[in-house]
C-alpha cells in the first residue's frame, strides 16, 4: 500500500482547550483505520483538523504528499476528503435527493455527478425509497446512510467518519458498519473511523490508534490493539461481556 494522508506532529486546540498534542498518524490507501478513546480524548478534533475545520497550532498534514495544513474546508472536499461529521447533521428540511444533490455540489461535470447519484443509491437502497422524503423525518439509521451518501457524492478518496453509530440501535450499528465495509472494499475508498464503539471499530479496521488526553498512547494492527490488556480494561471490558 502506498500512503494516503500523513499526519505529523499534530497539535490543535479547541475551544481554548488543547486537544491534540503531537499526534501522528498515517492512513495508506485502501485501507480503514481505526482511532479509539475515551471521550474528551481529542477524537473528533483528530478528523475537524484533518477537514480544516479546526486550525492546527502546529504540525503537518500531508495529503497525496501535498501541505494541506492550512487549507479551507470547501479546498479539502475538493481535493479527496470528505467529512461524516458525529450527529450526522444532514438538512432536515431538504428531501433525502436535495440532501444528495448537496453532497455533490462541488464535483465538476454532469456526467460524474449522475455516477455519484447512481452509485450512492446503489449502496443505500433504502435511500431510493426515499428520495421525496424531508431528511428530518427518516429513523436515525436512515439519517445515518444519507450522511455517508451526502459525503459520497462529492467522491472523496478519503471518507473521515466521526462516531457513526451514534444514538443507533444494535441492529442500525452492524448495518451501518457492513456499509462502512462495502465502501471500503466496492469503491476504494480510504476511511478513518472515530468510534466509541471500540470493539466494533477495531474489527472493522486494520489498524488502529488509541488516543488519550490528546495524545497517541499506542498504535497498532487492530487485532494486536483488541488484545491489548489496557485497551481491554479501558475500552472493551463491557463490550466483550456482551
Amino acid at each position: 500500500m502506498s500512503m494516503l494522508i500523513e499526519i505529523s506532529d499534530l497539535s490543535a486546540a479547541y475551544d481554548g482547550i488543547m486537544a491534540l498534542e503531537g499526534v501522528n498518524v498515517v492512513v495508506d490507501k485502501g485501507e480503514i483505520v481505526s482511532v479509539i478513546g475515551a471521550n474528551g480524548a481529542g477524537k473528533s478534533t483528530l478528523l475537524r483538523t484533518m477537514a480544516g475545520i479546526v486550525k492546527p497550532q502546529s504540525g503537518a498534514i500531508l495529503f497525496k504528499d501535498r501541505n494541506i495544513t492550512k487549507e479551507r474546508p470547501d479546498r479539502i472536499v475538493r481535493l479527496g476528503i470528505c467529512l461524516v461529521p458525529e450527529g450526522r447533521h444532514i438538512f432536515p428540511n431538504l428531501t433525502v435527493k436535495e440532501n444528495l444533490e448537496v453532497g455533490g455540489h462541488a464535483v465538476k461535470g454532469r456526467a460524474l455527478k449522475n455516477d455519484l447519484f447512481e452509485m450512492v443509491l446503489g449502496t443505500f437502497p433504502r435511500l431510493k425509497e426515499r428520495l421525496g422524503q424531508h431528511g428530518g423525518t427518516l429513523s436515525g439509521g436512515e439519517q445515518q446512510m444519507l450522511a455517508l451518501g451526502r459525503a459520497l457524492m462529492g467522491n472523496p478518496e478519503l471518507l473521515l467518519l466521526d462516531e457513526p453509530s451514534m444514538g443507533l440501535s444494535p441492529l442500525f450499528t452492524k448495518e451501518i458498519f457492513s456499509l462502512v465495509r462495502t465502501i471500503n472494499a466496492d469503491k476504494g475508498i480510504s476511511i478513518l473511523l472515530v468510534e466509541q464503539n471500540a470493539n466494533m471499530a477495531l474489527d472493522c479496521s486494520s489498524r488502529a490508534y488509541v488516543l488519550e488526553t490528546g495524545r497517541v498512547i499506542m498504535e497498532g494492527p487492530s487485532p494486536d490493539v483488541k488484545k491489548s490488556p489496557a485497551v481491554v480494561e479501558a475500552y472493551l471490558g463491557f463490550e466483550l461481556l456482551e
